[in-house]
């Protein structure tokens, strides 16, 4: 079959590699589109040691089943892979099990024509609803984890609150529609990129403004949600967030420094890490998707797997829209 393969960093390309066989309790499904994610960026700029080339990257994945029980149908796939028997699991808080993995990390990934998965991965998807709407559910159950954990620790309600979004990528508009979906309208996010300001307005209802040159006027930022992590952002979230805000921190961009530990010990301000999310918030957000709450319009693009290689490098110069989807149905 045909995959879009990580070969080294910064490069990538179209191979023949072996069809995926299924083990015991697995599913194969024949894929039909998948995300480009953030962390395949992230490996294929070579800073990801979990990822080792060559290796087939991909994880928003959706198709159709062609061996096991669900077959026939078409679904969703939950690309996180857990023990099932830790604490962390047992409790439902699959999310924090110690041994989780994805696909794309280190088994093949999605950017295929096929991918072997665990049965109990995959959703069975709405027949109304559309597969390039449900390539986002992965992304959208990072961005519900992450608003619900601001919400558990913000003193105030949404409707009370002011929540700045750093970063307009796919996981920070994403974070900006569940909040405002979840009642937040105060709502600002931060993007240096001048091509995708307008385009988060519209997709988001959000203030959008470009934090080199402006910041959100003076009242009072209740949350902040990082969605780039980077010193830069860390630094910016520690001097704008309230006395006794909640900073959520879901972007891996570095591991730098930034975060002024003082003022957070001193102005007693949550710093919370978010990363995943639980098979609740992944059915939630497919939930939301098939009620047209949440929807890719006007910031997602749709590519052919054969660019998918352009594709990458099309992120990395910042002439790409937040989400391309790749066409795997080859």
């Amino acid at each position: 079959m045909k995959a879009l393969v990580y070969t080294g960093t910064m490069e990538s390309e179209i191979r023949d590699v072996p069809e995926p066989v299924a083990g015991a309790d697995a599913s194969i499904v024949d894929l039909v589109c998948c995300g480009i994610c953030g962390s395949d960026m992230h490996a294929w700029h070579g800073h990801d040691a979990r990822r080792v080339p060559p290796l087939i990257l991909g994880h928003e994945a959706v198709g159709h089943v062609i061996a096991g029980p669900d077959k026939g149908k078409r679904v969703a796939i939950n690309p996180l892979m857990t023990c099932g028997t830790c604490p962390a699991c047992v409790a439902g808080a699959t999310h924090l099990c110690p041994s989780r993995e994805l696909i794309g990390m280190r088994v093949p990934g999605a950017f295929a024509e096929q991918v072997a998965i665990k049965t109990s991965n995959l959703t069975v998807l709405p027949d109304h609803l559309g597969f390039a709407q449900a390539a986002l559910a992965e992304p959208l159950a990072c961005a519900v984890h992450t608003v619900r954990l601001a919400m558990k620790s913000a003193t105030k309600a949404p409707s009370e609150s002011r929540l700045v979004v750093l970063g307009g990528g796919a996981i920070g508009l994403l974070c900006a529609q569940v909040a405002r979906h979840f009642g937040y309208a105060d709502l600002w996010i931060a993007e240096i990129n001048p091509l995708r300001r307008d385009m988060l307005e519209k997709a988001t209802g959000a203030r959008a403004y470009d934090p080199l040159s402006e910041t959100p006027d003076d009242k009072p930022v209740d949350i902040i949600i990082d969605a780039v992590g980077a010193a830069v952002t860390r630094k910016t979230a520690s001097a704008l967030v309230m006395p006794g805000g909640v900073i959520v921190h879901i972007g891996l961009q570095d591991n730098n420094d930034g975060l002024d530990a003082r003022r957070i010990t001193l102005q007693e301000i949550i710093f919370q890490g978010s990363y995943c999310y639980s098979e609740q918030d992944f059915a939630d957000s497919l939930s939301l998707l098939a009620d047209g709450v949440v929807t890719g319009e006007g910031w997602t693009e749709m590519r052919p797997l054969a660019e998918g290689a352009k594709s990458f490098v099309d992120i990395h110069e910042a002439v790409a829209p937040p989400k391309i989807i790749l066409d795997t149905d080859l």
